[in-house]
């Protein structure tokens, strides 16, 4: 049952060919049973009764496409009555006493909830290993990352732990994962899929997603999703479309962007083979290729780890000991109980981020820096813009090389390195995806679709045309 789709278990939970509560549990003892440690919490009691209140109302016509269907939630998303720890020490404790919008409209669906999937704690990180609750391992080949800071959520989908699962992109977090794992996974458009109720990294780049095996997996569930929510400052109030509509589209006369600067130095040789063999099955499908530039995204690194660190500096100054989360024992005095509490709840990872955007954002560096950094992510986002001019969508890989080993990266900056091709779109707001477009040394390759502005609906039919096509998404470690 685990190898099938969205669309396959609702047309079996539809057809009586086995129950809510039988899949639940087919999915909660293969989670037991696993080593991958892709989850934080497994919340057996609450999925089981969650099933059989679903096979009630599928029994009487009362189900909607995704009543019944088991998901992983990244513990990013607080869910009420259950911990939420962001995968930090500083959370460990934590049980949240409301869901956020996302999690009450999976819950409004009928959807049965797992458990909370380990991720990168507080969603900063490449690889699943900043974990407070250890690294996550990649069911392809269980030495190497899954990527982050998703993680989890994708080793739950891609080993058949969960039917689909929730994540978050600040910066590639949903679509690195996906790449490194061999499944699909979509980065809306910001301001598509509220952020109220999901723990904050960095405010104007966080966007939470679909991890799935399909593209009509991912349609099926941002239908759920998507949204405008007045309870979100960021949330967009524009009308959303049904993404499972134009599917089936022909994609003759599709004009396609590959960006020179994606295709440099740096891409591993069998990442770009797979991506280019990619790329010829959409030309066969009728679409058309050019060569495009994007100039400024060589400097959409430095760019972002100036605008994340120093949102995120803002963000978790709340999490001081005080009014939640982990607090030192025995607190001399007020400075005391601020510096041991965040020292020992923060990891390395999150501290360094802290400590980098707390530096850009003094006085005498805020003009250098943050300042300086805004107007570039102005730059990178004009760089789209006139890219749009010319192309429907534009295409590239996902990560330069498929998935590293575990503790490979002893540089926190050789890490950072890795996010090259996907953080550009978020510093734009821009919507993007992952498909599994091969294998490189039998490890997946991702390839990576970017489109315009509220464009989501596009790069599912695109995407669902490709997997038409072909069956990378199909493989399975």
């Amino acid at each position: 049952m685990h190898d099938k789709t969205i669309a396959e278990l609702a047309q079996g939970l539809k057809n009586k060919e086995f129950s809510s509560v039988e899949l639940t549990q087919h999915y909660l003892d293969r989670i037991n049973a696993s080593d991958l440690n892709a989850f934080i919490t497994i919340t057996d009691e609450i999925a089981i009764k969650q099933a059989q209140v679903a096979d009630q109302h599928i029994a009487s016509s009362q189900s909607t496409t995704l009543t019944g269907i088991p998901y992983a939630h990244k513990d990013i998303f607080c869910t009420h009555g259950v911990k939420t720890s962001a995968a930090s020490k500083m959370l460990d404790n934590f049980i949240a006493p409301y869901d956020a919008t996302v999690s009450h409209k999976l819950n409004q669906s009928g959807l049965v909830m797992l458990g909370k999937a380990n991720m990168d704690e507080f969603a900063m990180g490449s690889s699943n290993e900043s974990s407070f609750y250890g690294a996550v391992k990649n069911p392809w080949d269980t030495n190497k990352v899954p990527g982050g800071s998703s993680g989890g959520s994708a080793v739950a989908v891609a080993g058949g732990l969960s039917a689909f699962a929730t994540g978050t992109d600040t910066g590639g977090s949903i679509r690195q994962p996906a790449s490194l794992c061999g499944i699909t996974g979509i980065k809306p458009t910001y301001g598509r899929v509220s952020r109220y109720g999901m723990i904050a990294y960095a405010s104007s780049l966080d966007q939470a997603g679909p991890l799935t095996k399909t593209a009509e997996d991912s349609a099926i569930v941002l239908n759920a999703i998507a949204g405008f929510d007045e309870k979100d400052s960021t949330s967009v109030d524009t009308e959303v479309p049904d993404y499972t509509q134009n599917l089936n589209d022909s994609i003759q006369g599709l004009t396609i962007g590959l960006p020179k600067e994606f295709f440099a130095e740096g891409l591993d040789d069998g990442v770009a083979k797979a991506i280019m063999a990619a790329v010829k099955e959409f030309e066969a499908l009728g679409a058309v290729v050019k060569e495009i530039s994007l100039p400024n995204s060589k400097y959409a690194i430095p760019t972002y780890y100036i605008v994340a660190p120093c949102e995120c500096s803002s963000n978790l100054s709340r999490m001081d000991g005080v009014r939640f989360g982990h607090r030192c024992t025995d607190p001399t005095d007020l400075e005391d109980l601020y510096l041991r509490s965040r020292t020992e709840g923060f990891g390395e990872e999150v501290k360094r981020r802290i400590m980098i955007g707390t530096y850009a954002l003094s006085a005498g560096y805020y003009d250098a820096y943050y300042l300086k950094a805004q107007k570039t992510r102005h730059l990178i986002s004009n760089d789209f813009k006139e890219a749009f001019k010319k192309v429907d969508v534009i295409m590239g890989p996902v990560s330069p090389t498929t998935a590293f080993d575990l503790g490979s990266f002893k540089d926190p900056v050789s890490m950072y390195l890795a996010d090259i091709y996907t953080l550009s779109t978020n510093l734009a707001g821009l919507p993007a995806m992952s498909i599994p477009a091969g294998l490189s040394q039998k490890m997946p390759v991702g390839l990576q679709m970017i489109g315009n502005y509220w464009s989501e609906s596009k790069l599912l039919n695109i995407a669902h045309q490709f997997q038409q096509q072909t069956d990378w998404h199909a493989q399975t470690p």
